[in-house]
């Protein structure tokens, strides 16, 4: 039978959950929280781009950058 491409991007998932296991037994605690903090960030850098895409509003749309800016300040700050 033949598989579709969302039960390879499942598959893909998966391996990766088993992969990261064993990279976070590495990392101290607080590695840790930086990593979801950074990961956090990222998500809501990305929601914010896809709100921009469509947003009409100029001032909305103001909003919307100087939080996309302030996202970027944090990452900045977290480092890679």
């Amino acid at each position: 039978m033949a598989r579709g491409f969302e039960s390879k991007s499942v598959e893909e998932q998966q391996a990766e959950a088993r992969r990261e296991p064993a990279q976070n037994q590495t990392l101290s605690p607080q590695e840790m929280e930086g990593r979801r903090k950074r990961d956090g960030l990222l998500l809501s850098r990305k929601n914010i781009q896809s709100q921009l895409s469509s947003v009409t509003n100029p001032t909305h749309r103001q909003m919307l950058e100087a939080a996309l800016a302030e996202l970027d300040r944090q990452l900045a700050e977290l480092g890679p």
